[in-house]
């Protein structure tokens, strides 16, 4: 049952212990509650509609789809919803877009509790939060030169472990042309080699296990 004056919370994960976990902080803070739960993109689009609570705490990588991209879907239709993304995930390039498709905040499962309440709080209160460690990934990438998204698709394949002939077979496209791709991957992510590459690639975000 609600309490008038809290501030209502859809927790969106695919961990039953993690949700668990989120629930006693919230339900430790006297002015807030979480009212629904949903453990992938689809069910958190339907409770939000459902629930229309005040923030909603969405978790990055979902069984169905990104919590990005279900963050866009339920935006799409409730353009004054206030999303958090909370994650283990401290990419850039995730960052970044999450940020862009309007995340009011991007915070880490490894914070502590109290940062976790404050956050919502000022989220409720119509403020951005960018804690600090976030803001220091972004800004140690700021400038860099973005991948294209053929380049992404050429590091997709190197990453699967397949040769310069496979990929340039898959793709349609010459070995010359693969390799010409290869080396501006390696100029823009300041890798040596081509591992290096797909494990910068991997801690930054450009690429998803």
């Amino acid at each position: 049952m609600s309490n008038e004056g809290q501030i209502r919370i859809l927790c969106v994960d695919d961990h039953p212990l993690m949700r668990a976990g989120i629930n006693m902080v919230i339900d430790s803070q006297p002015d807030m509650q979480v009212v629904a739960q949903a453990s992938n993109g689809r069910d958190a689009i339907k409770c939000f509609a459902e629930q229309q609570p005040d923030v909603t705490l969405m978790d990055l990588r979902l069984p169905d789809m990104s919590g990005i991209d279900a963050m866009i879907a339920i935006q799409a239709k409730f353009t004054e919803a206030r999303i958090i993304i909370l994650t283990t995930f401290e990419g850039d390039t995730e960052i970044q877009r999450a940020l862009a498709s309007g995340a009011r905040s991007y915070i880490l499962k490894s914070m502590p509790c109290d940062e976790l309440a404050d956050t919502i709080r000022q989220v409720h209160a119509g403020r951005r939060r960018i804690p600090p460690q976030v803001a220091e990934q972004l800004a140690e990438h700021l400038g860099d030169e973005t991948l294209t998204e053929r380049e992404i698709e050429v590091l997709r394949h190197v990453s699967a472990g397949n040769s310069n002939k496979i990929i340039a077979d898959e793709l349609a496209l010459s070995e010359h042309t693969i390799k010409g791709h290869l080396k501006n991957i390696l100029s823009k992510l300041g890798a040596s080699d081509r591992t290096q590459a797909v494990t910068i690639a991997l801690r930054r975000g450009l690429l998803q296990v």
